[in-house]
């Protein structure tokens, strides 16, 4: 043995990589079947899959300019990760963006923009923008809500993103008086720091779900009532990234306490199928949103991808006729988000944001409902110049998904579905999760948020307005072909948005019903 030892350790280093590549090249040739590539290229094949592998990288750092890539280029990143660390999040020397280019965005100033006056008592915060509308009001919900903030997080369920990056999104929404949408995962521990909470449920009815994977009644009753600070109900009929498609999580991933939280059983595969098994039709559908805000008291919303608009058409009708329906629409973009899917969903099945949510909203002011309605939007308009477009086309509220996801360290690896995200936003792994500083993390989505909300409110008051709720479709012009550049929103999307009742930012903070906190510290500060 000690002659073997001493005849190998006497091979020359460069000795060994020559046999080390035989055998590699052995393997290639005659061993390996899968790849023909490195039969036929032995040892130089590998580079081609390795190079394959680090592609995305090597684009994001290497070769694409800062307004290429999507779904989000470098600039929209930097600015996030910019307003999230409180760092110079402008621009010199202008835009490097082609303002000519197809859906560019213009908003159009006043000549006098709109005054606040900072020095008196009663002024308001440059950040603080709530929702004009209550939700609930119009159908006298027993608990009625106005989130105190217009920009709030979208539902990213606990098992799509990880325990830590929930903890600083919740923590995060404390600090900006917002609310955070729960996903379809079920309440989590993570989801209890004490921000405004919107319940959000799929066709699994994780949380509140029974035995047999139905909809259980008296556990909504019962969650809701152990948890004060969930503020409404969300019942998700689809999503942009897959909307139609059910989804199978598979038993290994499912964790002694994802299944606490989910309502299943520890190892053992659960099926979200495509349709919902307590209702069938439109018309149950109000009967079953209906029921939940009886029990609850709280207001009950749903949320949707759009494309076929036979069955919207059907429940307008029906709160037409009847005056029930769901007391918020949350529209999602088929831009695609935070769910995995096949690409032949997430690039083709419904439409993207601004086509689906002009569609609706046209629909539903033809039947002259808009006004008992909060729209929500959510696809990709993260961004105060695309907030202030969903504003102008009518919506009251935006919900960001992976913009936040960037505000805690997500890094666009774009590798959520395989549990090996790098900055440990999106994966169960517990070591890439431990570089999540909470604390920290919560603190910069609270940044971002403020940030957003700072400038959104600049330019509300470059073109003249008080609230982006007053935003009407002339304030904002987009490109739309060659002929003649640009056109107003109302010229494009062939409807002119409904005027939001609106007297003063004092009067909404005013509001008893004022979520964040915030209602009774304005109260306190009243009396």
């Amino acid at each position: 043995m000690d002659s073997i030892l001493e005849f190998l350790g006497n091979i020359p280093w460069w000795l060994w990589i020559i046999i080390v590549l035989a055998i590699i090249a052995f393997r290639d040739i005659f061993l390996q079947k899968k790849h023909t590539i490195s039969h036929n290229f032995p040892i130089i094949g590998h580079f081609r899959y390795i190079l394959e592998s680090i592609g995305p990288e090597l684009r994001q750092y290497l070769v694409a300019n800062n307004r290429e890539e999507l779904p989000f280029n470098r600039i929209e990143r930097g600015w996030v990760y910019a307003s999230s660390k409180k760092e110079n999040n402008y621009e010199g020397f202008g835009t490097d963006r082609d303002i000519y280019a197809h859906q560019h965005i213009f908003i159009n100033n006043a000549m006098m923009p709109f005054k606040i006056d900072e020095h008196h008592p009663n002024s308001i915060q440059k950040d603080f923008i709530p929702c004009a509308k209550v939700i609930g009001a119009y159908n006298k919900r027993r608990k009625p809500y106005r989130p105190a903030s217009v920009i709030n997080v979208s539902a990213m369920s606990f098992g799509s993103l990880s325990a830590k990056a929930v903890d600083s999104l919740n923590k995060g929404v404390k600090i900006a008086h917002a609310y955070h949408n729960t996903g379809e995962g079920g309440l989590s521990p993570y989801h209890k720091n004490g921000g405004d909470v919107v319940f959000h449920f799929g066709t699994g009815y994780f949380g509140v779900r029974s035995k047999d994977g139905k909809f259980s009644m008296e556990k909504m009753k019962q969650l809701v009532e152990d948890n004060p600070f969930i503020r409404a109900i969300e019942v998700k009929l689809s999503q942009g990234a897959k909307p139609g498609k059910g989804g199978v999580l598979p038993g290994a991933k499912i964790t002694k306490e994802i299944a606490e939280i989910r309502g299943v059983e520890v190892g053992k595969d659960v099926l979200s199928p495509p349709n919902h098994s307590a209702f069938s039709n439109v018309q149950e559908m109000v009967d079953f949103i209906e029921a939940i805000a009886e029990e609850t008291g709280l207001p009950v919303g749903i949320k949707a991808a759009i494309g076929k608009l036979d069955q919207w058409e059907e429940l307008a009708d029906i709160m037409k006729s009847t005056g029930k329906g769901p007391d918020f629409i949350s529209v999602d973009g088929g831009e695609g988000g935070t769910g995995a899917a096949p690409p032949s969903f997430a690039d083709h099945v419904s439409l993207p944001w601004v086509y689906g949510f002009g569609d609706l909203y046209r629909l539903f002011q033809k039947k002259d409902l808009t006004d008992r309605i909060v729209f929500i939007g959510s696809g990709k308009l993260g961004f105060p110049a695309k907030a202030a477009m969903a504003f102008a086309m009518g919506v009251d509220c935006i919900n960001v998904a992976r913009e936040a996801m960037m505000s805690i360290g997500c890094i666009q690896a774009q590798i959520c579905h395989t549990n090996r995200c790098p900055s440990g936003v999106a994966t169960q792994s517990k070591w890439l999760q431990n570089g999540i500083n909470v604390p920290l993390k919560s603190e910069r989505l609270a940044l971002y948020f403020k940030t957003f909300r700072k400038e959104l409110i600049e330019i509300t008051h470059a073109s003249g307005h008080e609230h982006p709720c007053q935003f009407d479709m002339t304030d904002i012009e987009v490109n739309v072909d060659d002929h003649n550049l640009s056109k107003d929103l109302s010229s494009t999307y062939m409807y002119q948005k409904t005027k939001v009742p609106f007297n003063s930012m004092q009067e909404l903070k005013n509001c008893q019903y004022l979520g964040g906190n915030l209602a009774q510290k304005a109260m306190e500060t009243k009396n």
